[in-house]
């Protein structure tokens, strides 16, 4: 395997011209121009396999042509683009959609909020009609989480620095420990449940808690089944709305659409966005449980609300879910990706690398800081694009199009062997 010696693209006008809050541009030094399910060219046509999708806003992979030829037929038919709440038929089409492919499979009943573009959105709107239904303020939510960049969604994030950029202390949110955050010997729904029932530990009885299945960006931890229905059951005891934010993991990153199907839950308030819209379109829906949709007309409000083409290829993305042959493909993917990551760590224990994470989001934290941003580094030469993940970036995160070809998975697969070989050699000559 060769590192990649053509000439790269310059980043100048980058460098010149936009924001230093720039990030990812930073790592993957290229100028992107072209793209095919799991694949991108730069513009001096040099190939890269993506495990990284978008963070996860490209399930479908890039331009999937079932759906780009739908948004196509729609723009040239003058189908509404903008269209802020009013009713319109590409909304309709969704809707129904929606209810008939997903809900009702499921026997659930949801309203379905459109709370702006993007997933801060979603969880923004589920905190405020939380505490507009309770009557309270506080939050819980747990270590490493990750939900948003706004001011109220980032008082339930966890890592200290997002936190920091928002120059404002975050209030009304208390943190937890997260499933297995002090190890496999300690109950932290126990330790929840302790502070709640005491009335001197400080902690007041919240109006919601906040909890993602699997955290994608606080370092790949999953929660267990028993864990989530153990939350869950302690929520209804105490009248705290349940919010389950599925905003990186639902569309069928973990396998089923919802990443806590196979737990049975049923969170009183479910965020989605990122590959709700089946295109990489901003899209974002918030789920309420009907007894729960408190809000007045216009008090939650958004000009992008009515995004008409993220409802098209929302729709047209739904009819990979209407049998179980899509879930089975995920598992299959899943599999093979698993078995993989396991034997690359078997075979350099000196990494001292952990498996993580589930379905087709999974990783090898490092205990060395430094290992993962660095083998993202020899995967990015390489040919291959992948992130890192964790409060201190120590988890590289595998999360490619849940639609790549097997040929195309095994040689990314392939790719980051190699670069964990080539990792493992710079660590034993250092």
């Amino acid at each position: 395997m060769q590192t990649q010696t053509l000439e790269t693209p310059s980043m100048n006008v980058f460098e010149q011209l936009e924001s230093e809050v720039r990030s990812y541009c930073r790592n993957f030094r290229t100028v992107f121009h072209k793209a095919q399910n799991a694949k991108l060219w730069d513009t001096k046509d040099r190939e890269y396999i993506d495990f990284f999708a978008g963070a996860g806003a490209l399930n479908y992979g890039h331009n999937n042509r079932k759906i780009r030829d739908k948004l196509i037929s729609y723009l040239l038919e003058d189908g509404v683009t903008h269209s802020l709440d009013m009713a319109t038929h590409a909304k309709e089409q969704f809707l129904s959609k929606f209810d008939e492919v997903i809900m009702k499979p499921r026997g659930w009943q949801y309203k379905v909020m459109f709370p702006g573009p993007t997933g801060t959105n979603a969880v923004e709107s589920a905190l405020k009609i939380a505490r507009k239904v309770t009557g309270r303020s506080t939050v819980i939510s747990f270590t490493n989480a990750f939900h948003g960049m706004t001011l109220g969604s980032l008082a339930v994030t966890g890592n200290a620095f997002k936190r920091k950029g928002a120059g404002i202390d975050l209030p009304h949110s208390v943190f937890m420990p997260y499933d297995g955050y002090f190890g496999e010997d300690v109950d932290t729904i126990h330790y929840m449940e302790k502070l709640l029932d005491d009335p001197g530990s400080g902690v007041p009885l919240p109006a919601a808690v906040i909890v993602e299945a699997v955290q994608g960006e606080g370092g790949l931890g999953a929660a267990s089944d028993d864990w989530l229905q153990r939350l869950e059951l302690l929520c209804n005891k105490k009248g705290i709305m349940f919010i389950l934010d599925d905003i990186q993991m639902g569309c069928g990153r973990t396998g089923p659409f919802f990443s806590f199907e196979t737990s049975g839950i049923v969170p009183d308030i479910i965020c989605l966005s990122k590959s709700i819209g089946g295109y990489g379109l901003p899209l974002a829906l918030t789920l309420i449980k009907p007894e729960l949709d408190a809000w007045k007309p216009g008090e939650h409000n958004g000009t992008f609300r009515g995004n008409n083409l993220g409802f098209v290829g929302a729709s047209e993305a739904l009819d990979y879910w209407k049998t179980e042959t899509f879930r089975e493909q995920i598992e299959g993917k899943a599999t093979r990706i698993d078995s993989s990551l396991r034997r690359m760590i078997e075979r350099k224990p000196e990494l001292k690398g952990k498996h993580r994470g589930k379905g087709m989001i999974q990783g090898i934290a490092f205990e060395q800081p430094g290992l993962a941003e660095r083998l993202s580094e020899l995967a990015f030469e390489s040919g291959l694009i992948l992130e890192t993940s964790g409060p201190c970036s120590e988890v590289a995160k595998l999360m490619p199009p849940l639609t790549i070809e097997i040929s195309t998975l095994e040689q990314g697969l392939e790719i980051l062997e190699h670069c964990m070989n080539q990792l493992a050699a710079e660590e034993a000559s250092s």
